[in-house]
């Protein structure tokens, strides 16, 4: 069953997110993610407060995105995260295929 990473983004640093962005990429995809929004317009329609900059990421199970999130890979871009940004992270399970 596919597991989601959904991300609110608050930009602190444009150098360093640029720098985190392109490491996270290479370590999503080798451990099967996609990304399914990065960063389009946000439209809020209900409730608040207004949504940042908004990410989802689809891996193709809960284990692997947990696998890439323990990964020493990623941890390379945790440590530029700290200066890049400031977030939200959710991780999602998704619904089993009928």
């Amino acid at each position: 069953m596919s597991a989601y990473v959904i991300s609110e983004v608050d930009v602190r640093d444009a150098a360093s997110f640029g720098a985190y962005r392109a490491i996270a990429a290479k370590t999503i995809a080798h451990y099967g993610g996609r990304y399914l929004v990065r960063g389009g317009g946000a439209n809020l329609i209900e409730g608040g407060p207004p949504p940042k900059t908004i990410i989802v990421v689809e891996f193709p199970t809960m284990q692997r995105l947990r696998e890439w999130y323990a990964s020493p890979e990623y941890a390379e871009a945790l440590k530029v995260r700290q200066t890049a940004l400031d977030r939200r992270l959710i991780f999602v399970e998704g619904v089993p295929l009928a």
